[in-house]
Order: C-alpha cells, then structure tokens, then sequence
C-alpha cells in the first residue's frame, strides 16, 4: 500500500472520495474500527494522529490491546508453476518451503 500515513507505530491508509471532497482512511491493524477524514492533507494528518492517540488512550482506559495479535501462520495462494518452482529451489537450497518463504519475507521487509 502506497498511500499511508504513520504514526507512534501505527499505520493508516489515504483514500479520497471525489464525490465528497475529501481525503479518509483507516488505521490499519488494529480490532477496533478507527476512521479520519480531512478536506486537506493537513488536515487529513492531524486526523489521524489525534484518532491514533485516542485509540491509545481508550486502549489503555479499557485495558484491551493496541494491536491485533497475529498467529504467526498464514495460507497464500499462487499458481502452481510458482509453489513448483518455490518448492524446486527450496530443495536445491537445502530448505523446507516454510523456511524458504520465511526467508523471502524477511528479506522483503527489511529492505524499508
């Protein structure tokens, strides 16, 4: 995602509405539903980090989580030429698939 705002650690995607005139978006990972909206990126960035410390301090208020928990599981769907050739190099690298998909994860979010 491209368009997206962060703050104290929390993401929030931008989306504009042509009918209305504005900008609004969402805080991302999170169980609550958390929106923001402006007429101006300034005030679309204001939004979002008043909403973001709001849901911290009703977070903490209501002694409920931040973020959402995740499993640390996950299915993906590709095709089967990919899971083939995935499985091909895993082997030929001496790994289990679930290694070598670790790996390529880590490797894809350490490069921000």
């Amino acid at each position: 995602m491209n368009n997206v705002l962060t703050y104290k650690g929390f993401i929030g995607s931008v989306n504009y509405s042509a009918a209305d005139h504005v900008f609004f978006g969402k805080v991302e990972g999170i169980n609550d539903l958390v929106t923001f909206e402006g007429t101006s990126v300034d005030e679309l960035e204001n939004a979002f980090r008043e909403m973001v410390s709001l849901h911290i301090e009703d977070c903490k208020r209501e002694g409920k989580p931040l973020e959402k928990s995740y499993k640390g599981s996950f299915n993906i769907r590709i095709s089967q030429e990919l899971h083939k050739k995935a499985v091909q190099t895993a082997t030929s690298k001496g790994l289990t698939l679930n290694q070598l998909v670790k790996k390529a994860i880590a490797r894809e979010v350490e490069k921000d």
